[in-house]
């Protein structure tokens, strides 16, 4: 069964905290459609947190079509529209992530510095991927 978790330092709302993981472990496979999520008051006693809350989570879920509640049954999976990658392919790409996180770490970036480094590379690339593709459509 699926398990939440909140970083309470975050700085990131819990209901989106749940939001993400869903929308993050549907895209990765780790949930499948018609997989249940734990029920709103398993989430409660498990994280200890207001069920206005995961309620919230649950209903901004279904208004994304990520998932369907049926009264009486649960919250499910919904088939998405464009099919999750291969787990292979996000497995080969975790570890070049790591490897790379090892590396900024053992050069003595801290924390923040990696985040940094992380979104800058993130932002550029993603720049000049749509410039690509941008060329490739003109």
């Amino acid at each position: 069964m699926f398990v939440f978790r909140l970083d309470t330092h975050s700085g990131v709302p819990p209901y989106l905290q749940l939001v993400q993981q869903v929308r993050q472990a549907v895209l990765l496979g780790f949930l499948q459609p018609g997989d249940r999520l734990p029920l709103i008051r398993e989430v409660v006693e498990e994280l200890a947190i207001n069920p206005n809350t995961v309620a919230k989570a649950y209903r901004q879920m279904e208004q994304e079509n990520l998932v369907t509640g049926r009264p009486g049954r649960g919250t499910f999976v919904n088939e998405q529209q464009s099919a999750a990658m291969p787990a292979s392919t996000y497995t080969s790409l975790r570890r070049g992530l790591e490897t790379w996180l090892r590396r900024a770490y053992a050069a003595g970036l801290d924390e923040q510095a990696v985040d940094a480094l992380f979104a800058s590379a993130h932002q550029q690339t993603r720049n000049d991927h749509r410039q690509t593709r941008n060329e490739d459509v003109a």
